[in-house]
C-alpha cells in the first residue's frame, strides 16, 4: 500500500479522537521507535523520545512475555500506550478523562479504519519508506528543497466525450391505470345471452368513456378473489332496475371459466390496449 495513505488515514483519525474526546491532549502511533503519525498538537521530539524510551522497556519485558500496554499516571493526568494491529497508540490525557471511555474509542476506531483503508489500497506497509506526517523543522530545511529534483508536469488529454443519441420521442398519449370495481356475480342466462359477453352498469361504462374519451373499449379483464383472470366483452345491463346494485351479469360459461358463482366478488376493469 502506499504509505503516505496509511499516514493520511492514522493522522485524520488521532485529529477525531482529539475533536471527539477534549480530554485527550495527544495521540502518536510509532512502531519499533518511529513516529508513524501524530496529532497536529504533539511534538515530533516529544513522541520519538517516549517511543524510544518504550522500545527499551519492552526489552527488558521479552523475559515476561512481551509487553502490551503500559499507563503511567500522573498528578495531572496519565499516558497510555497500547498495543493495536502491530502498532503502538499513545494518548495523553487529563485526569477528568473516562479512561474506559477513551481506551474503547481507540481500540475500536483505528483499527477500523486501517482495515477500510487495507480494503481500498492493498498492500503492506513499508517501515523503512514509510511518511511522517507534519515533520519538525530544521535547519537543514533549505539544502533539502534546493536538493530536491523538479516535478515533471504531465498534461492529461481528457478523453473525447462521444455523442449520445437523442432519446426516442414516444408519440403514444398517456393513458391513465384502468381503474378497478368491485362487482357481484348475478346469472345471466336466455336463449339469445351470448356466452362470452358480461353485462355491467351503465354509470361505471360512462366513467370510463369519461377517463379515456375517444379511446375504443371493447373487452374487460375480470378477476377473482383467488386470481383468476379472464378477458371477455361487455354491454350495459339492460332492465334498469339493476342499474346502480354494483352487479355484474355473467353466462354460465364465463362463470365456469373463472371458477365463480352467483353471490360471489370479481375485480373488473376496462382492458385499454
Amino acid at each position: 500500500m502506499n504509505n503516505e495513505v496509511y499516514t493520511f488515514a492514522l493522522k485524520n483519525t488521532l485529529n477525531e479522537i482529539k475533536n471527539v474526546c477534549p480530554t485527550v491532549s495527544n495521540t502518536f502511533i510509532f512502531k519499533e521507535g518511529k513516529i508513524l503519525a501524530k496529532d497536529k498538537d504533539t511534538n515530533e521530539e516529544n513522541a520519538t523520545h517516549t517511543a524510544k524510551a518504550f522500545d527499551a522497556i519492552t526489552e527488558r519485558a521479552d523475559a515476561l512475555g512481551g509487553l502490551e500496554t503500559v499507563t503511567i499516571q500522573g498528578t495531572n493526568g496519565r499516558v497510555n500506550i497500547a498495543c493495536i494491529n502491530d502498532f503502538y497508540l499513545t494518548t495523553v490525557t487529563s485526569k477528568e478523562a473516562d479512561e474506559k471511555y477513551v481506551n474503547t474509542l481507540t481500540r475500536v476506531l483505528v483499527p477500523t479504519v486501517l482495515k477500510l483503508v487495507e480494503k481500498i489500497h492493498p498492500g503492506s506497509i513499508d517501515d523503512e519508506t514509510l511518511t511522517t506526517v507534519n515533520p519538525e523543522p530544521t535547519g537543514d530545511n533549505e539544502d533539502c528543497e534546493r536538493e530536491q529534483p523538479m516535478e515533471e508536469t504531465v498534461t492529461i488529454e481528457p478523453e473525447p466525450i462521444e455523442e449520445q443519441p437523442e432519446p426516442e420521442v414516444n408519440a403514444e398519449p398517456w393513458l391513465p391505470e384502468p381503474p378497478v370495481t368491485q362487482f357481484i356475480v348475478e346469472n345471466l342466462g336466455g336463449l339469445l345471452v351470448p356466452s362470452d359477453t358480461v353485462r355491467i352498469d351503465n354509470a361505471v361504462i360512462a366513467q370510463w368513456k369519461e377517463l379515456y374519451g375517444d379511446k375504443k373499449i371493447e373487452e374487460v379483464d375480470l378477476e377473482t378473489l383467488n386470481g383468476t383472470t379472464s378477458r371477455c366483452k361487455f354491454k350495459p345491463i339492460k332492465d334498469s332496475k339493476h342499474e346502480g346494485k354494483g352487479i355484474i351479469q355473467m353466462p354460465e360459461k364465463i362463470q365456469l371459466t373463472l371458477q365463480t358463482a352467483k353471490g360471489e366478488l370479481v375485480m373488473v376493469k376496462p382492458a385499454i390496449k
